[in-house]
């Protein structure tokens, strides 16, 4: 595969023919093209806007793509879109380079080679679906449907990948939630019988952020609206142990010891409980469990968490006490992460319950819209039932974890211990475990026991570096994808230039494997337009309308009045009966976490603004324009240890090891290490990103909170040395 070399000039004129060069060929689609001009965003030349939607992250902002001579030459926010108000992150305007990358997969692959050695040969889409389709009907008749493991990160083909396993009839599904914010869902549930309730910054007064990072986090939206509520004199607290670009727009950094959030919380809520400061009415009407609780903090001082986290306790008092002080107007955001410990969950429980304190629900808390609600979807019969245990635990290891969450990492184990039996096959679709999941080097020996693996996705990435079979999935600008419901609007992803080479939609695959497997009554749609007719049908309008603007109008939306939790008892329960019940502490409860040891330090790992977790690094302009990683350490470790900026050092956890520059700064805790996600991969086929930086999940151990089976991720310690 050969490279192209993006200069800052083809940066800076990405407007003009520097980025449609590389687009020779590739013709609008004739229905988009038809619709666009007819709604008078293209002329008569073919130029113009088309409206679709971003995927450089989960949070889908609006897009406007704007076409030259037949070709998409830049992306633009799309005003109409409430996460991207008009604007584009980094990655966004980057998005081009996705689909133009020459790295991109365009016909199914076959390997030829060992696992691996990345040697493949190109094949048919008929050879291929018909090898991965054979493949999954052997394991199915030979170990039963269970010996198949799927796994997906979250996208919006999302629910016709589910429908796919379920029609197969396999209990075993990885997600990368457990990766990221198990705690925080399992939390809410208890609490509030949500997943994640909808914040709303409109006459916010006082924010405690724990750990989330908006300033460089992929909720672009959200840091625009923080961004001008600090200008209109918003307080934010942040809690890390890390200075990041969050830290220097908040009025409090607390550089907390890593692990002792929960300490923090318990000490706000004894403050706020002891002294009254409390709201009454919320907590006698809406909330049970306020007596337990009140008891359970009572120890819980300021003076017994300050020589816990680090932080002076008339710091912590006086945080609570402007916290309570603002309410209604106050919100500590649980985020999707905290403290990255196997004491999460109990950190996320004691937010929950510090917001019911100030009584902020109907006013910065909202319950959210279940996803797809109100959306047509194509008929289909009843799954078939799965009757085999799930090999990550869930439930009957895990038993308050949603299905749909599962335990990846615990998922991944299991393949190596053949307990509660043997996998052996793998279907992946847009995901990169041999990359996201800790203890590389595990997930290898996982892959390893496959009699056949499936990958769909753009690029050759590292799990597909050791797949059997490639399926080329078209790029986000080259596809339609599910409508997007936000708010009262439903957005549509759809194709802005044909699919180059022979790229296809996951629809279109999921459908096609569905066929081969004897399961077409599960795919009842004739292709991608087909099913997003029967997704609109409800709403009364039709897609090419939709092409249009870009969105349909969600009926019914806006009303609001009276709501109740779906808890148990229909309130917000600071005691769990339900955590009571499954054998875990019903009440936020303190936790100790394990220290390092003498010599070790804290891992920390966390987002950056110009990358998505490990899908972004091959992108040729954030590349160019983003420094090649380096380890933070404090200057006065660097200094205890010899090491001095730019240094190559070694980096030794308990699974791994992995050598990297160093990066000597004040801005990280002394008994702390940071490294930058999503670097260090394996695949010769990222011909960009191989060879650059070191991988987090080489030295990551695998720790799982054993209610939300959440991956604790910096609870790994390590030792850091000169090469």
């Amino acid at each position: 595969m050969s490279t192209t070399t993006i200069t800052r000039r083809d940066f800076l004129k990405i407007s003009g023919a520097s980025l449609g060069a590389l687009a020779v060929g590739q013709m609008l689609p004739i229905k988009v093209a038809e619709a666009a001009r007819q709604a008078g965003m293209l002329d008569a030349n073919g130029n113009g806007y088309i409206p679709t939607m971003c995927e450089m992250c989960v949070w889908r902002c609006g897009v406007r793509a704007k076409v030259k001579d037949g070709r998409v030459v830049k992306l633009e926010g799309n005003p109409e879109h409430p996460h991207s108000l008009g604007n584009l992150c980094a990655r966004g305007q980057s998005g081009l380079m996705n689909t133009y990358d020459p790295d991109r997969v365009l016909t199914p692959l076959i390997r030829v080679g060992q696992r691996g050695e990345g040697k493949f040969r190109q094949a048919s889409w008929e050879e291929a679906l018909d090898l991965v389709a054979s493949n999954m009907q052997e394991i199915k008749d030979k170990y039963g449907p269970e010996a198949m493991i799927f796994s997906s990160t979250h996208n919006l083909s999302q629910v016709q990948f589910e429908n796919l396993l379920n029609a197969y009839g396999s209990p075993n599904y990885g997600t990368q939630r457990s990766l990221c914010f198990n705690a925080m869902i399992v939390a809410n549930q208890m609490t509030y019988g949500m997943e994640e309730p909808f914040r709303n910054y409109g006459g916010l007064k006082y924010l405690i952020l724990t750990g989330r990072n908006l300033m460089e986090a992929i909720s672009t939206s959200e840091t625009s609206i923080l961004s001008h509520a600090i200008d209109k004199g918003l307080k934010v607290v942040y809690i890390d142990p890390r200075f990041t670009k969050t830290a220097a727009k908040s009025a409090d950094w607390c550089a907390i010891r890593p692990g002792t959030d929960l300490a923090f919380h318990l000490a706000l809520l004894n403050v706020i409980i002891s002294e009254d400061r409390y709201d009454h009415d919320f907590v006698e009407k809406y909330t049970v469990g306020f007596d337990q609780l009140a008891e359970e903090v009572q120890p819980y001082t300021p003076e017994w968490a300050a020589p816990i986290t680090d932080i002076q306790a008339d710091v912590i008092r006086r945080i609570a006490r402007e916290f309570s002080d603002a309410a209604p107007n106050a919100l500590a955001h649980n985020g999707w992460r905290t403290s990255n410990f196997e004491n999460s969950f109990q950190t996320q429980r004691a937010i929950t319950c510090l917001n019911a304190l100030v009584g902020n629900w109907g006013i910065h808390l909202l319950p959210a819209a279940a996803e797809g609600a109100g959306l047509g979807a194509p008929p289909q019969p009843p799954y078939p039932r799965a009757s085999a245990m799930r090999m990550d635990g869930v439930p009957w290891k895990y038993p308050l974890v949603p299905f749909k969450l599962g335990v990846f990492q615990e998922l991944r184990d299991a393949i190596i211990a053949e307990q509660p039996y043997k996998a052996h096959g793998w279907f992946i679709s847009r995901q990169n475990p041999v990359q996201s999941l800790p203890d590389r080097r595990k997930t290898l020996e996982a892959m390893s026991k496959m009699d056949f693996i499936a990958v769909v996705d753009i690029f050759l990435n590292d799990t597909a570096w050791f797949a059997d079979v490639v399926l080329p999935e078209a790029s986000y600008l080259e596809r339609y994808d599910p409508l997007n419901v936000v708010g009262d609007l439903a957005f549509l992803r759809q194709p802005v230039i044909q699919p180059q080479g022979e790229a296809k939609s996951a629809l279109w695959i999921y459908k096609e494997l569905g066929k081969r497997l004897g399961l077409e009554d599960f795919f009842q749609y004739v292709d991608e337009e087909d099913y997003l007719r029967q997704q609109l049908a409800p709403l009364g309008v039709t897609l090419e309308e939709v092409r249009e603007k870009g969105y349909a109008r969600m009926p019914g939306g806006g009303e609001e009045g009276e709501f109740t939790w779906n808890t148990p008892s229909g309130k917000v329960e600071l005691f769990s009966d339900t955590l009571n019940n499954a054998g875990f502490n019903a009440l936020p409860t303190w936790e100790e976490p394990p220290r390092p040891p003498a010599g070790k330090f804290y891992l920390l790992t966390g987002k950056v603004g110009r990358h998505t977790q490990f899908a972004t690094q091959n992108n040729q302009l954030l590349h160019k324009y983003q420094d090649e990683p380096r380890l933070w350490m404090n200057s006065a470790s660097a200094k205890a240890l010899g090491l001095a900026d730019n240094d190559l050092v070694k980096v030794t956890s308990d699974v791994g090891e992995a050598n990297i520059q160093l990066m000597v700064t004040e801005a990280i805790r002394p008994d702390c290490v940071y490294l930058t996600p999503g670097y260090g991969h394996v695949s010769k086929g990222l011909t960009t990103a191989f060879g650059v930086g070191a991988s987090d999940s080489v030295l990551h151990v695998t720790y799982t909170d054993p209610v939300s089976g959440s991956q604790a991720l910096s609870q790994t310690f390590v030792s850091v040395t000169a090469v």
